[in-house]
């Protein structure tokens, strides 16, 4: 977990800034009970700015009320297509921001930096792992930086944070994986082409048929889940 500096800023505010950054971060599990003791002793303060910070982080949506408490933001399955529409918005006004600005051009530094790192993947084998979502949300990311917009960037980490639970279920295959490295570079290389009507498109499906993919395991999941309950009880 982060540290919690007392330098500067309101002790609430920084208590709060570190929770949100480590739920953002996928520090804290999905199925973690957040309470108000041990996070305390974790961010080494009181119980009174811890619980002001997750009443704040509940005003986010980043936290959400349990049957035994508090916990991170898990979604819903019916939430996640709203969730997936706002992503695809945010994502391609990055490359729409770019078409309508005359002149302006996505900053070639910080996205042939991320393109370099998919080629480099694509020239190894990697296994069906959870952890390839982290990677996944860098390039997106790092796309969506290189357009100019920290706005965008920003209200782009709070969907990725909600999303992140449910796409775990989610790169299940090689076949995958490679799917996705290839898409990713496909993007990057029209992007700093500046082929940006033909990245738009591009970017539109490629989030697009991710949605349809975690939607699909998340209901399985649910599914599966629901007849462990049944068989348990």
């Amino acid at each position: 977990m982060s540290a919690v500096e007392h330098s500067t800023g309101s002790l609430r505010d920084q208590v709060y800034q570190s929770i949100r950054a480590d739920l953002m971060a996928g520090k804290i599990t999905p199925t973690e009970r957040l309470s108000e003791e041990r996070l305390a002793q974790i961010y080494g303060v009181s119980r009174t700015p811890v619980r002001e910070a997750l009443a704040r982080l509940q005003s986010d949506g980043l936290v959400q009320r349990g049957e035994h408490g508090l916990y991170p933001y898990r979604p819903r399955l019916e939430d996640l297509n709203g969730l997936y529409e706002l992503r695809i918005l945010l994502e391609l006004q990055g490359i729409r921001r770019v078409i309508d600005t005359e002149y302006a051009r996505h900053d070639a530094d910080i996205l042939g930096a991320e393109l370099e790192k998919w080629y480099a993947l694509r020239t190894h084998s990697l296994e069906p792992d959870s952890s390839f979502v982290t990677l996944d949300e860098e390039f997106h990311t790092s796309l969506l930086v290189s357009a100019g917009n920290p706005a965008l960037t920003e209200a782009l980490a709070t969907v990725n944070a909600k999303i992140r639970p449910v796409r775990m279920f989610d790169y299940l295959t090689p076949a995958g994986i490679e799917a996705t490295i290839d898409e990713h570079i496909a993007i990057a290389e029209l992007v700093l082409d500046n082929k940006l009507p033909q990245a738009f498109e591009s970017l539109r499906a490629h989030i697009d048929d991710g949605r349809l993919v975690v939607v699909e395991h998340a209901r399985q999941a649910l599914s599966l889940a629901a007849l462990a309950s049944a068989v348990r009880y």
